[in-house]
């Protein structure tokens, strides 16, 4: 069987916005079926085996369900890394890379760092990796957490996984952190209505959303834990929900915390909070 990149999306046509159906594409085209930039752009054929064909129309009606293109895959890439995702950890976002970056270029290497909702385990395990140092990483999902540990195990990278839910009296650290930092749940119930169909139906709700009546949940009880468990001077790192920039600087005021900023993503919204105690 022989295909072209025009077939692939064609067959994506009506199901995603134009210039999404032409990245998914270029990506089964390129990543999935092996086709060159080159030939995905002058729609070039891919000779393909009856189980290469097989293959790509599976992949084609997982996408057409609005299955993500990465769970499909098997990973996503995340600041030079290919980190394994499934249904049971929240894709990472370019967002989340920003806020790696960010710590990245504000600090030195820290002593003792947690990551709080650490997922696939990508802000962990870039941190750890990048000071070549050991950090710790909770989350409340015992199937989360078999995938980061999978991850750190294959990227070898020196990570502390803990099975902790940080809405509930969590025990305190052997020794004060220097940063806690954490992508925690923050679109808000009201905000489903305008989610995409594949992250609304297919990632872990649990790792989305909050309620609308209380969209700062996770950021209270990570500071709060924050105020008892940082180094004087250590600081928080938020990824955050645009909308509720303002009010969660707000909140860390009233707690406490100093030099609480506010800095924006690639994008120009409201992105993240560093603060210190």
């Amino acid at each position: 069987m022989q295909i072209t990149a025009s077939y692939i999306r064609q067959a994506l046509h009506g199901h995603y916005p134009q210039g999404e159906a032409a990245a998914l594409a270029r990506i089964v085209y390129g990543e999935m079926l092996g086709g060159s930039t080159t030939d995905y752009y002058l729609d070039r054929d891919i000779d393909l085996t009856e189980a290469e064909a097989r293959r790509l129309e599976d992949i084609l009606a997982r996408l057409r369900a609005y299955e993500p293109i990465q769970y499909i895959q098997g990973y996503a890439h995340f600041l030079g890394r290919d980190f394994e995702v499934t249904p049971d950890v929240l894709i990472p976002r370019p967002e989340t890379e920003e806020l790696v970056e960010l710590i990245l270029d504000e600090m030195p290497p820290a002593r003792h760092a947690l990551d709080v909702g650490t997922g696939s385990g990508c802000i962990a395990i870039s941190l750890s990796k990048a000071w070549h140092t050991r950090v710790e990483a909770w989350d409340v999902s015992a199937p989360a957490l078999e995938v980061a540990r999978r991850n750190s195990r294959r990227l070898e990278a020196e990570v502390d996984f803990a099975l902790r839910d940080v809405l509930q009296d969590t025990p305190l650290p052997g020794r004060p952190y220097d940063l806690i930092v954490s992508n925690p749940p923050y679109v808000t119930e009201a905000e489903k209505a305008d989610m995409a169909p594949g992250v609304l139906e297919r990632e872990p709700a649990l790792a989305l959303f909050v309620p609308d009546d209380d969209p700062l949940r996770f950021y209270r009880a990570i500071a709060r834990l924050g105020r008892t468990a940082l180094t004087p001077g250590g600081r928080l790192y938020f990824e955050i929900n645009r909308a509720f920039g303002q009010a969660t600087a707000q909140m860390l005021e009233l707690m406490g915390y100093n030099h609480v900023r506010l800095r924006k993503d690639l994008s120009g919204n409201d992105r993240f909070i560093i603060a210190e105690k």
